[in-house]
């Protein structure tokens, strides 16, 4: 009864970190006058003071010191922050400019352009299944590049800058609220020094839009702390099967919103092209559930046969991963954090909470 409590809890907590990240292009168009830079600086010094907070209730401290010792961590760190800068920079502008439907694309072939990374950049080998959904997704591609005219370089630069900060959070190997808070104190002194900057030649709307604007702008350290902690408190009770199928709630909601809130157009080229990345990924879904399935029956069997011969060693057979749970996310990718992200293909279990969505 207390397992299922848990994952029940865990799969609550998993809902409200999507749905509060699908939600979050209602947020930013709040700040306006605001513009995306001054806005994503504001993000990166109160998430400090925010995860700082959530650290002194944890009392997280002692990976600091290792992190420090470890120059290639801290390297490693820096990259994170940076290709995260460019990706909440980017979502930041794209909602309030009125491309709420490109951003949301990107999140969607996000697992896509995790997979064709793996391939390319860590030798990973793909299923058949997977090499169809990607190769579907490079047709989505050049539909939507053919309906708006130009290529989606919204989605794409969001789908690539996104993947790259999971290809580097893998490496990392940290938690998600350890390691937001190493990549917010990489960013703390140039966002700091660019409010400051602002503020010195009367640029900034901080104490200028009155209160009111003042508080919510300080709102984006809470906007990004609270779901990225109720997805790390889902990791830890539900599968991986589980997350990869809630990563999706996320580009959902932000989808509906830009059609159906934001009133963007959606002429048939530009549903055809979603259609395709939809099907991609429904591929996707099938491929990693079935994998689970098998997973799962070849650690049984294998269980088994060692209980029915307790003397004799039964060894494994070269490269096969016996994954007793859940074996991999949803196309080899579970996405928080717009803001998480690992580059697995199905070959290893990620730890999704190392992962972020924005």
């Amino acid at each position: 009864m207390e397992g299922k409590n848990e994952q029940r809890a865990g799969l609550l907590y998993g809902i409200g970190a999507y749905v509060m990240w699908g939600l979050v292009p209602l947020f930013w168009p709040l700040l306006k006058p605001s513009g995306a830079i001054e806005i994503l600086a504001h993000r990166m010094v109160w998430s400090l003071g925010v995860v700082t907070i959530a650290l002194l209730a944890v009392r997280r401290w002692a990976w600091i010191g290792e992190l420090v010792r470890d120059r290639r961590k801290l390297a490693l760190i820096s990259v994170a922050a940076a290709t995260i800068t460019v990706n909440w920079g980017l979502y930041i502008w794209a909602v309030n400019n009125g491309q709420v439907v490109e951003a949301s694309l990107g999140y969607f072939i996000n697992p896509l352009v995790t997979i064709a990374m793996g391939v390319l950049l860590l030798g990973e080998r793909l299923r058949p299944v997977q090499w169809v959904a990607v190769a579907t997704g490079l047709a989505a591609v050049l539909v939507l590049a053919i309906g708006y005219g130009r290529p989606p370089w919204i989605s794409l630069v969001l789908a690539f800058s996104f993947a790259t900060y999971g290809l580097v959070k893998k490496k990392v190997n940290m938690g998600g609220l350890e390691s937001l808070a190493a990549e917010t104190a990489v960013l703390f002194v140039p966002a700091l020094g660019f409010l400051l900057w602002l503020g010195a030649t009367g640029k900034s709307t901080f104490t200028a839009g009155g209160t009111g604007h003042g508080f919510l702008l300080a709102a984006t350290g809470i906007v990004t702390a609270i779901p990225l902690i109720c997805f790390g408190a889902a990791a830890v009770r539900v599968p991986l099967s589980t997350l990869g199928l809630l990563q999706y709630l996320a580009p959902i909601f932000q989808f509906g919103l830009g059609v159906v809130y934001f009133k963007e157009s959606m002429p048939p080229e530009r549903w055809a092209g979603f259609a395709l990345v939809w099907l991609a990924l429904s591929l996707l879904t099938w491929d990693a559930l079935r994998t689970a399935r098998r997973n799962r029956a070849l650690a049984v069997k294998l269980l088994a046969t060692a209980a029915a011969a307790p003397a004799t060693a039964t060894p494994t057979p070269e490269g096969a991963a016996i994954l007793p749970s859940d074996a991999a996310p949803l196309g080899g990718t579970t996405t928080p954090a717009p803001e998480a992200a690992t580059t697995t293909t199905g070959t290893e279990a990620p730890n999704p909470a190392q992962q972020k969505i924005t």
